[in-house]
């Protein structure tokens, strides 16, 4: 009897380890101290001497039930993004920078290739985030979950001069809320998303004209990363004093997070599209308007609040960094909320 008996295969590890190499080499930034394969991943805090109060910014997710998707169509090369997203977009909502990144896979069984394409996921989130994946784990968990399933979850360290943070103070009547554009359904609501649809091969391969995709391209698309517009914005000289993240719990629950007592927030429907997907899933699911808002981003993934005067600016800087925005509503004063108008 030995450990491969028992369903742990350490060879498939090491292979895993030597074919995800390459991938998280092209992630490296300079101040990662050592290579993959130690016990801890090192990463020199030199360059951050320059701020006045730096303050360590951290977020932690997963994927949730969207791995099921990959499952069935057998794609795995972009559920790593999803993982980065969710992480880095909430440290970037701070107003951070994230710096480095740690995943954790569970699974049945230690497939190398596919262990590999996963983490090639993770590396592109990396690079469009510009973090450095510094270190993971794989764990095989046989007799706990099916050979052919796993789960993925994430780590993000980041940071921002205290002075920096975005905390929502200093907002005021007049503000201007602007939403950038989601991929469609990210990462959140999809155990809703497998009631709606049914989950097999034939009904997510196949092609419908209002999505100009199939069904599963359309609800696997990689969850948006915000971090180089929120940087841009910056960049470009404006405060931003209010930003909120669109995850799970939709509008209702994320907009109230940016806001301070005193000020509500108001979002037109009508500002922007909506992504046919999400008019699909409410059709089809018999879902009710207010529970789609409840739930789901309905194509804003970052919500921001800036002064009037910078909204031209904060626009210019978010479409540079390849993002598309638009002005969504405003903040006024009144109770601690929002509104949809």
């Amino acid at each position: 009897m030995d450990y491969k008996n028992s369903g742990v295969d350490i060879e498939a590890g090491y292979k895993s380890v030597e074919l995800m190499k390459k991938h998280v080499k092209e992630t490296m930034r300079p101040e990662v101290l050592g290579g993959l394969g130690g016990f801890s991943g090192a990463f020199s805090l030199a360059s951050i001497k320059d701020m006045e109060d730096p303050v360590l910014l951290s977020g932690t997710d997963g994927c949730g039930t969207k791995v099921k998707l990959a499952f069935i169509m057998d794609k795995h090369d972009t559920i790593g993004i999803d993982a980065v997203a969710m992480c880095v977009n909430d440290v970037a909502c701070a107003g951070g920078e994230p710096l480095f990144f740690l995943d954790y896979i569970a699974c049945g069984k230690n497939y190398p290739e596919k262990i590999a394409t996963i983490v090639s996921g993770v590396a592109e989130g990396c690079k469009q985030s510009g973090c450095a994946l510094v270190g993971g784990e794989t764990a095989e968990h046989p007799g706990l979950m099916p050979e052919d399933e796993y789960d993925l979850a994430g780590f993000a360290v980041g940071v921002v001069d205290r002075k920096d943070i975005i905390t929502g103070e200093g907002l005021k009547d007049g503000d201007v809320l602007i939403g950038m554009a989601s991929t469609g359904v990210h990462s959140n609501g999809f155990s809703l998303v497998r009631k709606i649809f049914k989950m097999d091969k034939e009904t997510l391969n196949t092609y419908h004209e209002e999505l100009g995709t199939t069904l599963g391209e359309a609800l696997l698309a990689p969850t948006r990363i915000y971090v180089k517009a929120l940087k841009a914005v910056k960049d470009a000289g404006v405060t931003v004093k209010a930003c909120s993240h669109i995850t799970g719990g939709g509008f209702y629950e994320n907009i109230p997070r940016m806001l301070i007592d005193g000020k509500r927030a108001v979002v037109e429907k009508n500002s922007y599209p909506v992504p046919p997907i999400f008019k699909m899933m409410a059709r089809e699911g018999n879902v009710e308007e207010q529970m789609m808002y409840n739930t789901y981003n309905m194509g804003l993934g970052m919500i921001v609040a800036v002064d009037l005067a910078d909204v031209d600016k904060t626009m210019e800087a978010m479409k540079s960094a390849g993002d598309t925005p638009y002005v969504v509503g405003k903040i006024i004063d009144g109770e601690k909320g929002v509104d949809l108008v």
